[in-house]
């Protein structure tokens, strides 16, 4: 299996970004956190997430891990390169973590779940989202639909099956797994309104994330053979428009206040 691509910044806000930073204001007004927090923003991206944060919950300071330099972009918050299942900050330095869109592609997300609660404060906050790739997300998945019926190998590349945290019933065991309390889940579903086919179509071009890193390895003909399997198969208005809604589940829950560590 050929690995997901994240190494540029405009590439991904073209893609799915444009849309995951109405994702993420949903998401930090739904956690209430206490205003002159400090936060972790695990697998930071271009800083959807941390833009929210710094627009809406008031904090006293933001910082910022991501495995990818061309994600890390110039910002309010402190951007630091590292990974989010070994997380370069002291135990208990943080009143909140998040994590926003990042967590299924942590090859071993129990391990960053882990790290969350080590470095958040006794009676802190952990919370994250994920996109339901399974139904939710409507444009990746008219995209697997069209390249699992042009390339029937398409569907073991296809981020549904591919990831499992991205369920509601698994994000809340996982939550649930470290001792976490008062875990709470979500959903949160925004429009997506593309202007014209090409809207839609031209980010699967740009090679970041899994279903462009996949369009990429295929034939010109293959390529073409899906792009006008979704041409005939989006709903189209009269006037060029396509609305879908791209749908994600969000989590939280509590360190315990008498927690070490």
């Amino acid at each position: 299996m050929g690995a997901d691509v994240w190494e540029l910044g405009d590439a991904y806000e073209a893609y799915v970004g444009r849309w995951s930073r109405q994702v993420a204001v949903a998401f930090v007004r739904w956690l209430s956190a206490p205003a002159k927090a400090r936060w972790l923003d695990a697998g930071c991206g271009t800083g959807a997430l941390s833009s929210a944060i710094f627009g809406t919950a008031g904090p006293a300071a933001v910082v910022g891990v991501d495995p990818s330099l061309g994600f890390l972009r110039e910002g309010p918050a402190v951007k630091v390169n590292g990974d989010a299942a070994a997380l370069p900050l002291r135990d208990g330095s943080v009143d909140v973590v998040v994590s926003g869109l990042a967590l299924n592609f942590v090859p071993r997300p129990e391990e960053a779940i882990a790290e969350f609660v080590r470095v958040v404060a006794p009676g802190g906050l952990v919370a994250s989202y994920v996109w339901d790739y399974d139904a939710g997300m409507r444009m990746m998945r008219f995209f697997w639909d069209a390249a699992i019926a042009v390339v029937p190998g398409a569907a073991g590349h296809d981020e549904g099956p591919r990831f499992p945290i991205c369920r509601e019933p698994a994000l809340r065991a996982a939550w649930s797994a470290p001792g976490l309390t008062g875990v709470a889940t979500r959903a949160v579903e925004i429009p997506t309104v593309f202007r014209d086919f090409d809207d839609f179509w031209q980010p699967f071009l740009g090679g970041q994330g899994a279903a462009p890193a996949y369009l990429a390895t295929l034939t010109a003909a293959e390529q073409a053979d899906i792009r006008e399997r979704l041409r005939s198969s989006l709903p189209t208005a009269p006037d060029g428009t396509i609305a879908l809604t791209a749908s994600a589940w969000a989590v939280k829950g509590r360190k315990p206040a008498g927690s070490a560590g």
